[in-house]
């Protein structure tokens, strides 16, 4: 063996002997085990979670110079980084809906980055939104477009009664309550224009899920299911982007009332917008009018404000399927 080999060989010996030596007085030499107590567990939505808060946050002056760049341009880099930069929009939003989902959150998380990139793709910088407000509602649609088509145990089922009953049975159950009325199921029919049997049938849905909020993560856990949600409250730039928002439906709003004639006017404050709307036959005696003929009047209205919005408001054919004004 050469001398140089031999030099190696002994710098190789006392580099280990002083490794060994330093685990030893700090108590850090590592265990090497053959039982599977050595294997570090893998969490799949914790490297996730991990690896997208390395993405920083984009000013609004940012979001617009890149909106633009995806627009006029179809900029795939300035597109990669708007998405990227708001990943964490969407954990936040699939937590939200968690409640119903209970199951793997990256399914959800999935769906919600595909909603994400067509908003991207759909997004105006010149509309003066925020592009996170905006991005929400593309990302809450195909987050529920997903429960809805998945949902394994219990299917909500795709019919437009059952998609109503999913997101306003418990509001209107409360809204009754508030009233002083007991919300009881043939009342809750005529109110949502849907069949008795399927109240009964989303309310014993619904009252499953929420008892299953109170469930053990595991049986031997004490953490609940319901302490895992979100609970943080908008940030100031949320809240005065919705704030925005809010202004300018007022704002147009009021604008189409000036379109109306009286009669239209009072079944569009009665009727439409009205959180206890008058029945068909209160206005059609008010004006001596058959109750068809006010439910014309009133599709009449719907339509006309519906393609009101769509000249006045970006993108209202979207927020239109979203938030299913009707």
């Amino acid at each position: 063996m050469s001398k140089l080999n031999k030099k190696k060989k002994v710098r190789r010996t006392k580099q280990d002997q002083n490794r060994k030596v330093r685990y030893e007085d700090q108590d850090e030499k590592p265990e090497y085990r053959s039982d599977n107590t050595a294997i570090v567990k893998f969490d799949p939505l914790q490297r996730y979670l991990s690896e997208i808060s390395k993405h920083k946050l984009l000013t609004r002056e940012q979001e617009i110079e890149l909106g633009k760049r995806v627009m006029e341009d179809g900029d795939s880099e300035a597109a990669y980084i708007l998405v990227t930069a708001n990943l964490r929009l969407v954990v936040k939003i699939a937590l939200e809906f968690q409640r119903v989902w209970m199951q793997n959150l990256l399914d959800l998380i999935q769906e919600g980055n595909i909603g994400l990139m067509q908003a991207v793709k759909k997004f105006d910088p010149y509309k003066n939104v925020k592009f996170s407000y905006y991005a929400s509602f593309w990302i809450k649609a195909y987050i529920l477009k997903f429960i809805m088509d998945n949902w394994r145990l219990v299917k909500i089922g795709t019919t437009q009664g059952q998609r109503k009953l999913f997101f306003k049975l418990k509001k209107e159950k409360q809204k009754l309550i508030d009233q002083g009325f007991d919300p009881k199921t043939k009342l809750l029919s005529e109110r949502l224009g849907v069949s008795e049997r399927e109240i009964v049938d989303m309310d014993q849905r619904l009252d499953g899920w929420d008892v299953s909020l109170d469930a053990p993560l595991k049986d031997d856990s004490d953490t609940e299911r319901v302490e895992l949600l979100n609970t943080e409250v908008e940030s100031t730039e949320d809240q005065m982007a919705k704030k925005e928002i809010e202004t300018l439906l007022h704002t147009k709003v009021a604008e189409f009332k000036k379109t109306m004639t009286p009669r239209e006017l009072e079944i569009f404050e009665q009727r439409i917008f009205s959180d206890t709307p008058a029945t068909l036959q209160e206005i059609g005696d008010r004006y001596q009018i058959s109750r068809e003929r006010v439910r014309q009047v009133e599709k009449n209205i719907i339509k006309k404000l519906r393609e009101f919005f769509k000249r006045e408001i970006p993108d209202f054919d979207f927020f239109d399927r979203v938030k299913g004004f009707d």
